[in-house]
């Protein structure tokens, strides 16, 4: 009898006991759970020159380095822009050496002749003006021929002076100033070259960063225009996940706070995450209005994690689970 009153009062107490923690977990605050999803920082290789695509060596899912070619473009008018510039930069090379060396020998020797002959017709015209002076002096010639034989004389004392200084212009070369501008104008159109060089080299265009093709927007045969991305990479080494968290959650979202969180596209592992990144959303995005009289508008603010550790075959746009 002892004994079928103990059995009783025990399956008593259990039933108390199931019931009481039934209770208890039934009114306990469920855990709150968000979703985020994976995002990576994203690449787009593009040409400062607009052209037509000739070659794409790359397609979607390829895993590129640094340094790996990607396409070409074909321009004409990158290629005739920098003919022109080679021969403006010849130009103004010959003009540059024009001006260094000076006039040449024949000149100079053409230049001192006509100064001679323009001394000797000085010389000349000094001795018959001497004698046409002498004679009017002397009463035998008029003032109309001693002033004749005097303008002969002042022209050609400046004739002479011309030519002497012809002559030495010729000897001299270019001044200083023309040189100078010569100089400059070859250093314009030497960068224009570099210029138009560097165009060129844009026809080319290789990968900056490590990555896997995520898409090729133009392809062999169709216009690209200026700066628009041709292909696009991601690199998953630099990926996190985004969460949208409600005002009122902030506090739990410290930065540099770590959690653990699953991802079913990677199975039930879990993986460590940390903050690194919070900031506020637009007023579009406001979680509830308050009731009247009460409370506050939620506001939304972005939260991103990185995971602590590398994770293999994660993918952007994963779904992430998180329970706070």
């Amino acid at each position: 009898m002892n004994k079928i009153l103990i059995v009783i009062s025990a399956l008593i107490v259990g039933l108390i006991l199931w019931v009481g923690t039934t209770f208890y977990k039934a009114y306990q605050p469920k855990p709150l759970s968000l979703q985020g999803e994976i995002d990576a920082q994203t690449y787009n290789i593009s040409s400062k020159v607009a052209g037509r695509i000739s070659q794409v060596k790359v397609k979607k899912g390829d895993q590129v380095r640094v340094g790996d070619f990607i396409f070409s473009i074909s321009s004409d008018e990158v290629k005739a822009k920098l003919k022109q510039a080679r021969a403006s930069k010849d130009a103004a090379e010959a003009v540059k050496d024009k001006a260094d060396k000076g006039a040449r020998v024949q000149e100079i020797e053409a230049s001192k002749s006509q100064y001679q002959k323009a001394k000797a017709a000085q010389e000349l015209m000094q001795t018959t003006y001497a004698r046409i002076k002498k004679l009017y002096d002397e009463g035998v010639l008029s003032q109309q021929k001693h002033d004749e034989a005097y303008t002969k004389l002042q022209a050609s004392k400046y004739t002479s002076n011309a030519a002497k200084q012809l002559y030495i212009m010729a000897k001299e070369g270019a001044r200083s100033e023309d040189k100078k501008a010569a100089l400059a104008k070859e250093e314009v159109y030497a960068g224009k070259i570099d210029e138009v060089e560097a165009y060129v080299k844009e026809l080319n265009l290789f990968s900056f960063h490590n990555g896997e093709v995520t898409s090729v927007l133009i392809h062999e045969g169709e216009l690209a225009p200026t700066g628009f991305p041709v292909v696009s990479l991601t690199d998953m080494s630099d990926s996190w996940a985004r969460f949208t968290v409600r005002e009122d959650l902030l506090p739990q979202f410290k930065k540099g706070s770590k959690f653990n969180v699953k991802i079913p596209g990677l199975g039930k592992k879990t993986y460590e995450f940390e903050v690194t990144f919070i900031s506020v959303m637009g007023n579009f995005a406001t979680w509830k209005a308050p009731q009247a009289g009460k409370g506050f508008d939620m506001k939304s603010f972005e939260i991103h994690m990185r995971p602590t550790n590398p994770i293999k075959d994660l993918r952007v746009g994963m779904s992430v689970l998180l329970e706070l």
